[in-house]
């Protein structure tokens, strides 16, 4: 027994079950439930039976699912690129020589510790109707006559919420590559100057390999977080107009809380699985292919 309390590898498994436990029961047994639910004619207040594949046959020819999964991939690939280039923009501005650098960092960390709620509210005055403080100051300059309907139109409203989910999220990003770039060695930017290298040359060849590993993680968490939005989009519109801007993570919500129907919507939910499966995979084999190509070990 003495020897047993001596082998690394069991109090590794050791240390770690408490932290297992806590995965099985808030994670894997949830998620399992899900997708039993999934199979089921579930609704509030009755158990339900199986029911097979029913519930998928039903949100593949839906055409509202449809739309979400439309604008979920939309909402999720506008906002992600748009959160990559001004936060890699800012982490580089950041990692400068700046008067006030710390002052500024701490600003630009604002709108990601603000809460969800507060900022949709923010931001639904922003757009609203009738007051909106941008088709106030756009009247103004005289390049429009009348208010935005930034909430009320399709498209302007899938727009205004990828802008707000931006604003949120840029600061997550640009903080974590700024982390990045402090760990680059001065050196090799010494030793690029010297050999005659432009700004440019400097990022394709230094910069940027070497947060590579980095941006691969960074993105894929924005990506899931993104992916899975849910307060923004209840708030700022509740899926509307006409669920233009319904994500399959609202969708689910509606349909199985505020509809009743439990195992229509853990379909949805489940739905999202392998969007978030490829979404990981992606990032794996990126960094994989990335280990391999440095010269690593090929796990």
């Amino acid at each position: 027994m003495s020897k047993l309390w001596e082998n690394r590898n069991f109090l590794g498994f050791l240390f770690m079950l408490p932290a297992a436990v806590f995965l099985l029961a808030f994670l894997v047994y949830p998620l399992g439930l899900g997708i039993w639910l999934s199979f089921t004619d579930a609704k509030i207040g009755r158990a339900g039976s199986f029911v097979g594949l029913e519930n998928y046959i039903w949100i593949i020819g839906d055409f509202k699912f449809q739309t979400a999964v439309f604008f979920t991939l939309f909402y999720t690939i506008a906002a992600s690129i748009a959160k990559f280039a001004i936060g890699l923009y800012l982490a580089l501005l950041l990692n400068q020589h700046l008067p006030f650098k710390a002052i500024i960092r701490a600003v630009v960390l604002i709108p990601f510790i603000v809460p969800t709620v507060l900022s949709a509210i923010a931001f639904w005055w922003i757009y609203d109707p009738q007051f909106s403080i941008i088709s106030w100051s756009l009247r103004q300059l005289g390049w429009i006559d009348g208010n935005i309907d930034f909430l009320g139109d399709a498209w302007n409203a899938r727009w205004s919420v990828v802008f707000a989910n931006v604003w949120r999220g840029v600061p997550f990003i640009a903080i974590s590559l700024l982390a990045g770039l402090q760990t680059v060695p001065p050196s090799l930017y010494e030793a690029a100057v010297l050999d005659g290298a432009s700004r440019w040359q400097m990022f394709v060849k230094i910069t940027y390999p070497l947060l590579t590993p980095i941006i691969a993680v960074v993105m894929t968490f924005s990506v899931l977080f993104t992916f899975t939005d849910f307060q923004l989009i209840k708030v700022l519109t509740n899926g509307g107009p006409a669920g233009a801007t319904e994500l399959m993570a609202t969708m689910s919500y509606n349909t199985a809380i505020l509809g009743g129907r439990i195992g229509e919507g853990a379909a949805i939910s489940t739905a999202m699985v392998p969007f978030l499966l490829a979404a990981i995979m992606v990032s794996w084999f990126g960094l994989q292919r990335r280990k391999w190509q440095s010269g690593g070990e090929h796990d």
